[in-house]
């Protein structure tokens, strides 16, 4: 509490030069007023000495300043008078509009104000000379022309303060926005990697395991084969992701992105790769989407889905079709794929469940809709089958920003 109430620096300074200038005034007999009540000149240090004390006071009790300093003020009237005590008086005056309340700042010019045109109005009816205009002016000097540039400094250090909380709120946004771009720039990163890779290491685990648990020259010859097709593969789509995000690379020329249009040699891709596990892909009806004009990231998003459809096929599917449609109609192109659900025999791949969280997060940033699962056949004959199916907006307009 007492730490509360101390002076500070400057406080301390304008209390002890008021002191001194005051004595010094007092020392060389310079008053602003004779014929006084109390005409003894040591009664003028009394009301100097006491506003000098509540200079200390200006900053951390400031209506307590104003409050004695305004009595000592009027006290000072009834001796010879000292020029310092008025000018201390105005510092007391100015510090309580500045560092007082709200309510105060609000208040205090406004008294101030009634009393300079109250007591000029008053002494001016008084003794009815234009000399009396004078005591209504030093009034004013004293009391309302201090008070006044409180409110104008208060309001300026208001404004300052309000421009300082705005920059730091615009900076902390925008650390949240740059935070966000970076999550959402990771994620997508994720998504690509997961996508490129994910096939080609599945092919590279399935045939790795089948040359390791049969002991066949021939069979082992052919999964060699795959395994370094893949790899190749695999490593020609790390190359192009990390042209992707080099900066300043030594070629300019930007890496093509897939198409719809290779998307028969992905299906040949995952014939050759899944003949060990009794699979056989198809694409159908899917030269219509082929040929249309689609946005590019519609397009990349379409041929990731059936990419990673395909890998889980690859990894969990059992012996049977694996059937590519695509269809484009009414601005809106469909991408279906689906493969027999069920166990195998011979070697799987594991599966994180990242893929399916990928494909349903390409298509919410597009404005699409997602579902995937197991449903019954078509057959009738009790077979299930997964189904993953999409829908992306195939125009420019009907895409989320």
């Amino acid at each position: 509490m007492l730490t509360s109430i101390r002076p500070d620096r400057d406080a301390v300074a304008l209390a002890v030069s008021g002191l001194l200038g005051g004595l010094l005034l007092w020392l060389l007999g310079l008053h602003t007023q004779g014929g006084r009540p109390f005409a003894a000149p040591w009664v003028s240090l009394v009301p100097m000495t006491v506003m000098a004390a509540m200079e200390l006071l200006r900053r951390s009790a400031p209506r307590t300043a104003l409050t004695v300093g305004t009595v000592m003020l009027v006290a000072d009237q009834f001796t010879r008078g000292n020029l310092v005590t008025i000018l201390m008086f105005s510092d007391i005056m100015y510090a309580a509009v500045l560092y007082g309340t709200p309510a105060a700042a609000r208040r205090i010019p406004v008294a101030t104000l009634l009393i300079t045109v109250a007591s000029t109005v008053g002494f001016l009816s008084w003794f009815r000379r234009p000399e009396a205009l004078l005591i209504g002016v030093v009034t004013g000097l004293v009391s309302f022309m201090p008070a006044i540039t409180g409110v104008v400094v208060r309001n300026h250090r208001v404004a300052a303060e309000a421009a300082r909380l705005a920059a730091r709120q615009t900076a902390r946004l925008a650390e949240m926005d740059r935070t966000q771009a970076v999550v959402a720039e990771r994620a997508r990163m994720a998504r690509e990697l997961h996508d490129m890779v994910a096939n080609h290491l599945s092919a590279v685990a399935i045939h790795s395991t089948a040359a390791l648990s049969i002991d066949d020259p021939d069979t082992s010859r052919n999964a060699l084969k795959v395994i370094r097709e893949n790899s190749v593969e695999g490593l020609s789509e790390m190359r192009r992701l990390i042209g992707l995000l080099r900066e300043g690379g030594e070629d300019d020329a930007p890496a093509a992105a897939p198409t719809l249009a290779s998307l028969d040699v992905l299906v040949e891709q995952t014939n050759v790769n899944g003949t060990s596990s009794g699979l056989v892909c198809t694409l159908e009806d899917a030269g219509k989407a082929v040929s249309a004009a689609l946005p590019t990231p519609v397009e990349l998003a379409a041929y990731r889905i059936v990419q990673e459809s395909l890998t889980n096929a690859l990894k969990h599917a059992a012996p049977g079709p694996v059937v590519v449609r695509l269809a484009h109609g009414d601005g809106v192109l469909t991408i279906e794929v689906t493969s027999v659900f069920g166990s195998r025999p011979g070697p799987t791949a594991p599966g994180s469940g990242a893929g399916l969280v990928g494909m349903r997060e390409r298509v919410a940033l597009l404005g699409g809709t997602f579902d995937a699962g197991a449903e019954p056949g078509d057959d009738g004959d009790g077979t299930k089958i997964w189904r993953v199916r999409a829908q992306l907006p195939a125009t420019e307009g009907t895409m989320r920003e």
